[in-house]
């Protein structure tokens, strides 16, 4: 039974948690820049590797479900190692805090900076070498973890090589499939290591009714969108369907958003597209891109309808599996088709290095100079990631005003 002097002190700790909790992922939203897979590896660097709030094998299993789940990988990621903080209220601090610096910045594009040119700006070129660097440390550091024999460094490297050669989302889902068959076939009789126990405060009830909801509402806000005639609720249902529908991260949407917003008036295809470059510009998640379209329809309160609207499924979803998720892993089946799953997860961001991150990125001899520098920084100077992204961007303003 708790006392009285418990209490306050149990308060206390949560509210240090949560604020901590907010101070890191909002500090992840301003730095993280290079898309969703580069926010992966930001991500490692943080809380796996210098938080340490997760373990490697944990994390790489969080990010194989997240990559099976429609929505926006990276933001569920962050959602999910949020709620395993601190709950149902942990997630959305996580959430909150990643996707704010994006949505104000594209919201501010919207109003003050449309015709500003990002597309040739020196900095940007510096922040997409930056990505190369910490998506290659992220990537070297699970493989040594996740894919340490010659079996599982083959299952990464056949991932690797069909994500490749076939570049679809479905790919990407059917090879941590079939890399999960593999795992149950060859390990599921093995002594694997002990899987670590993860608390997932949500109980099975709330993760079920979150499901519910997320399914209801795709349903049914279609019917109540043609029932009543609220602009808000058409905004609504648009990127809600948008933000369910999604498999293969933030691009992915852009046809999708398209289709739904370009019809029905809402703005130019020229302002389109020129948020949607100013999206490529910004870090965080690429979804926020919403926060730009509505704000170009309605304002600061369009601006936060799209937003909620766009994320929410992702958000329903994560909080809907990971009770299971927890429960499930410990069996010593699901161990040996993690085992497999985990080896493909490497695979899959070893190819996303090279596309789209390395061949968007490095283009000259001295963009490889200072990926390598960076990457130097990082593994051997044990340099922060928010160390590299100030020295990324003052490198790629150096080459295009100098060397270039």
């Amino acid at each position: 039974m708790k006392t009285k002097q418990e209490q306050p002190l149990r308060e206390n700790s949560k509210l240090k948690r949560l604020l901590e909790l907010f101070l890191v992922s909002t500090k992840l939203g301003i730095t993280s820049f290079g898309g969703p897979i580069a926010h992966l590896g930001y991500f490692h660097e943080e809380y796996i590797k210098r938080r340490k709030w997760l373990d490697e094998r944990s994390y790489a299993e969080l990010v194989a479900v997240c990559q099976i789940l429609p929505g926006p990988a990276s933001s569920q990621v962050g959602i999910g190692i949020g709620i395993m903080r601190g709950g149902l209220l942990g997630g959305l601090v996580a959430w909150f805090g990643f996707t704010l610096p994006s949505v104000l910045a594209l919201v501010l594009f919207a109003y003050f900076l449309q015709g500003v040119d990002t597309a040739h700006a020196g900095w940007i070129h510096g922040l997409k070498i930056v990505a190369v660097a910490i998506v290659a440390h992220a990537v070297m550091g699970m493989a040594k973890k996740l894919a340490p024999d010659r079996s599982r460094a083959t299952i990464a490297i056949l991932a690797a090589a069909a994500t490749l050669l076939w570049p679809t989302a479905f790919t990407q889902i059917t090879v941590i499939f079939l890399a999960g068959l593999l795992g149950w076939s060859f390990y599921r009789t093995e002594d694997t290591p002990a899987v670590p126990v993860i608390h997932v405060p949500i109980k099975s009830s709330a993760a079920v009714l979150c499901l519910t909801l997320f399914g209801g509402l795709l349903i049914f806000l279609p019917v109540l969108n043609g029932m009543l005639s609220f602009s808000w609720l058409a905004m609504f249902d648009s990127f809600y369907r948008a933000g369910s529908l999604v498999f293969g991260g933030g691009h992915v949407v852009l046809p999708l958003l398209e289709r739904e917003v370009l019809p029905a008036g809402w703005l130019t295809k020229e302002q389109f597209l020129a948020g949607y470059g100013a999206a490529q510009a910004v870090p965080g998640p690429l979804f926020t891109f919403a926060a730009y379209l509505g704000a170009v329809r309605n304002g600061w309160t369009g601006a936060v309808i799209a937003t909620i609207a766009i994320f929410l499924p992702a958000f329903l979803l994560v909080a809907g599996t990971l009770p299971f998720w927890d429960t499930l892993r410990q069996k010593r089946g699901v161990q040996g088709t993690l085992v497999g799953v985990n080896a493909a997860v490497v695979g899959i961001l070893l190819a996303a290095l090279y596309d789209p991150i390395w061949v968007s990125s490095i283009q000259a001899p001295a963009d490889f100079v200072l990926a390598a520098i960076l990457f130097g920084l990082l593994t051997f100077w044990k340099a922060p990631p928010w160390i590299i992204v100030p020295i990324g961007a003052l490198g790629g303003i150096f080459i295009n005003s100098v060397i270039t």
